[in-house]
């Protein structure tokens, strides 16, 4: 099959601008195949989502909340020398971010000192008073992290955005690996991945290892909104590939020691580590929202009076609010004394007077963002707008300006896709996972997610993108000198 993604203006992550494979043997095992087979086999991949319940919910879509996961089998490769570079630089983003939390939530230094304004970080709607002068056990909050990674028209690697509270898509990733063994295993020849299998195993590992020291043998659970959420698929797989339970609110209760404990058929269990998969707000309604129907009743206090860890910690999402992303680099070089290994995209910050007029000045020209939103929700996209949609956000920034940002809008790298038996060039995004526990762990790839619409720059896949495995390559053998089977 040809593979068509040359385009002086992208960056392809399998083509050089000249046409020359960056990775000669995975494109020449794809240029093997004929697009009758590509395509048979991109139908075997849906099929096993299907047969499988690999899904993902999309709130109010017309057609109902359950999709199958959007696959596509060409996968999204990265060298090893250019990973290495990567994993440093998200390993160091992911320290400094919890030394900042660390401090946001203790003496507040890095506000004393005026490097990030301390009025920025209390007016994050993520900011949570409750836990001003705790200090989780081993001092960490961040557990599990997704950071959101792009490659510029120019080959540059960007932080886009960084995802702390709870961030999700790794059980896709792994099946996504498991997929592809099965219905191409062709295009793994001659090709030496970085496994992904054991990120469960690190996982609890992780988890288990900033338990409260008390806990000799501690006992983690899963705990999920339920069914209805859109990640719920995740939750259960993550459960079930740890060997642990997954929980809803009413199977756990605090006593009046604020101890934890499971309901079971053989009587109460002590829990010592919550992985929840549930936002601050429905946490506990004795803390944040009084009508949560979704949380423990007592559990910051349980939390506070260090009697189970929370993995994220709750109050993370300042970290990751969009206007305090721009200090990023400033925090790195505040905490570790270094300059920050990845870049950050230029950010105005609409509560910034001097930039809001620029940003309402230039929306044509630029990519606006609410601080507190995900899944590609509430973005303006300016090049590609309507002048209605630009003034419509206009009179958004202009009533409330802390909640939006602004950045020039980035081409994102394409990687081929089947679109309609043909290989066509897609914009893809990378969100690597991030554990947090004894050290930091990277998980080696993550997921990469595809805009399956021509031209377009949004990934999410409840605004329509889907995914790819992603390869860290070892080794990529030339193919001219692979033997491959049944070719």
């Amino acid at each position: 099959m040809t593979i068509d993604a040359r385009d002086a203006s992208n960056f392809d992550e399998l083509l050089t601008a000249e046409g020359e494979p960056r990775h000669p043997a995975l494109s020449g095992c794809l240029a093997s195949l004929s697009p009758e087979v590509l395509a048979e086999r991109q139908r075997h991949a849906e099929e096993e989502l299907l047969e499988k319940g690999i899904t993902f919910a999309v709130y109010g879509h017309n057609d109902g909340n359950e999709k199958i996961w959007p696959f596509d089998v060409v996968p999204r490769p990265i060298a090893w020398d250019e990973w290495v570079t990567i994993e440093a630089g998200l390993k160091q983003r992911i320290r400094a971010l919890n030394l900042f939390l660390d401090d946001v939530y203790g003496e507040g230094r890095i506000m004393k000192d005026k490097v990030v304004p301390e009025s920025l970080v209390k007016t994050a709607k993520t900011y949570r008073p409750e836990c001003v002068g705790f200090r989780p056990p081993g001092g960490v909050w961040t557990h599990v992290v997704g950071t959101d990674l792009v490659r510029n028209h120019d080959g540059t690697i960007y932080v886009l955005e960084d995802n702390l509270r709870c961030p999700s898509g790794v059980s896709y990733v792994l099946e996504n690996r498991e997929i592809m063994k099965r219905v191409l295993p062709e295009v793994f020849y001659g090709s030496t991945i970085a496994s992904i299998e054991d990120y469960p195993e690190r996982l609890l590992d992780a988890l288990l290892k900033t338990a409260p020291p008390q806990a000799a043998s501690p006992t983690a659970v899963v705990l999920t909104p339920g069914v209805y959420n859109s990640a719920y698929f995740e939750h259960s797989f993550l459960a079930q590939q740890m060997g642990i339970e997954l929980v809803n609110g009413s199977d756990l209760f605090v006593d009046s020691n604020d101890m934890v404990w499971m309901k079971t058929t053989r009587g109460p269990q002590r829990v010592d580590v919550i992985y929840r998969r549930i936002d601050d707000d429905f946490l506990d309604p004795e803390a944040f929202r009084p009508d949560s129907m979704l949380g423990v009743p007592g559990l910051m206090r349980a939390y506070r009076s260090g009697n189970v860890t929370l993995a994220n910690a709750p109050g993370t999402g300042v970290a990751d609010d969009k206007a305090v992303y721009r200090y990023v680099p400033e925090i790195i070089r505040y905490y570790l004394s270094e300059e920050a290994i990845l870049k950050n995209v230029p950010t105005y910050l609409c509560s910034e007077p001097d930039q809001c007029e620029y940003v309402l000045g230039h929306l044509d020209e630029l990519v606006v963002k609410p601080t507190n939103e995900s899944g590609g929700y509430g973005i303006l996209m300016g090049p590609q707008s309507s002048q209605a949609e630009r003034d419509k956000c206009a009179d958004s920034i202009r009533s409330d300006p802390r909640n939006y940002i602004a950045q020039p809008m980035l081409t994102l790298s394409t990687v081929p896709t089947v679109i309609n038996q043909s290989l066509v060039p897609r914009h893809v995004d990378l969100r690597p996972f991030i554990l947090f526990g004894e050290d930091v762990f990277v998980l080696p790839g993550g997921l990469t997610r595809v805009a399956l619409k021509e031209g377009s720059m949004i990934v999410n896949s409840s605004q329509g993108g889907g995914s790819k495995d992603t390869w860290v390559l070892l080794r990529d053998t030339p193919f001219a000198r692979l033997q491959v089977p049944g070719n």
